[in-house]
């Protein structure tokens, strides 16, 4: 089996296993009751990992450089990503609905580049001039997991408005300026408290048995409604986990933005003789990190919790996906080499 086939092979069945696996989360979303349906979910996901990993170890091979000089490169670069971090978001929450929101995302990145993508734009290609050099990976690498990071931390906001029906939910404790991290041993949860008015109070709850449950807030009667709608415990419980996770997960890819964007600004200032040039997709970049730095500022100093912080988030995964691939479908620029760039 040559490397040409060999690709053939993976990327097809990175897409088929993607597929496979969404059905997977799904049904196990729909019945919570088959326990083995997210151990193979996870498995699946780790399965497409790896055959994504080989194919672009392939192209390396091929090519002789960093997988990452067109689209077909670019966009699977971009699916392992995203496993990657699902994976990451998946061991932090525990929660299928993670898998539930990022496996569509990730195999229809995969299914773009493998059933949509022109022949001409599946092969590799010896590099221009201008990508010749070690800037390559050391800049776009760090660009694509930064999108990668974003893009989930965005479509578990997106689920969080989900769950909640997008009514405005007040949380605490999710972010660093509202109370930081939550311990292993503790964690806030929204329930419904026995007392003489039955009134709804938030209760921290030690999760390793060892008893002792303190009220932290009583909510006034007359604002129970607004507060607290109409939502179960458990729908509760899993917006509080997803818009914790999200934040996180987010945290994550904004410094490997800014990281991405200063190290294409030095080597822009090696090819090009600027540091900056206002290129559409510099433009792009930086409207980027506006918004996401926009959306931590909100939750860190502004204490903005649940619904306001997510539509933020939401409205950044329209933005990552415009700075990646709009910008080249809209117009031609610095970084139009390869289609991709």
């Amino acid at each position: 089996m040559n490397l040409i086939t060999l690709e053939n092979f993976l990327d097809n069945s990175s897409f088929l296993i993607l597929l496979l696996t969404m059905l997977i989360y799904w049904s196990s979303a729909a019945f919570p009751g088959i326990s083995i349906l997210p151990t193979l979910g996870t498995a699946g996901v780790a399965i497409a990992n790896l055959a994504i990993a080989t194919l672009l170890g392939s192209r390396w091979l091929e090519g002789g450089y960093f997988p990452l000089s067109n689209l077909y490169e670019s966009l699977f670069f971009l699916a392992w990503g995203i496993t990657t971090v699902h994976l990451i978001a998946e061991k932090m929450s525990r929660s299928v609905l993670v898998g539930v929101v990022t496996t569509p995302v990730a195999m229809g990145i995969t299914a773009f580049a493998a059933l949509s993508l022109p022949a001409d734009m599946q092969t590799s290609a010896p590099l221009v001039p201008a990508l010749k050099s070690n800037w390559l990976m050391m800049h776009v690498s760090v660009m694509m997991l930064s999108y990668a990071t974003l893009m989930v931390g965005s479509v578990l906001a997106i689920a969080f408005l989900i769950v909640t029906r997008g009514q405005n939910v007040e949380l605490r404790g999710s972010s660093v300026g509202t109370g930081g991290y939550r311990s292993k041993l503790e964690r806030l949860e929204l329930s419904q408290t026995n007392n003489n008015n039955n009134v709804p109070v938030m209760a921290m709850v030690d999760h390793n048995g060892n008893g002792g449950t303190a009220v932290l807030e009583r909510i006034n009667p007359q604002t129970t409604v607004t507060d607290f709608p109409n939502l179960s415990p458990q729908r509760l419980n899993l917006a509080d986990t997803l818009d914790n996770i999200s934040y996180r997960i987010i945290g994550l890819g904004f410094p490997l933005l800014t990281i991405g964007i200063i190290a294409g600004a030095v080597w822009a200032n090696e090819a090009w003789g600027s540091y900056w040039s206002w290129d559409p997709k510099e433009t792009w970049a930086l409207i980027t990190w506006l918004v996401f730095a926009s959306y931590l500022h909100a939750r860190i100093t502004r204490g903005w919790q649940g619904r306001k912080p997510a539509i933020l988030a939401a409205a950044g995964f329209v933005v990552v996906w415009v700075c990646y691939l709009g910008v080249n479908l809209l117009g031609k620029g610095l970084h139009s080499y390869g289609w991709f760039f």
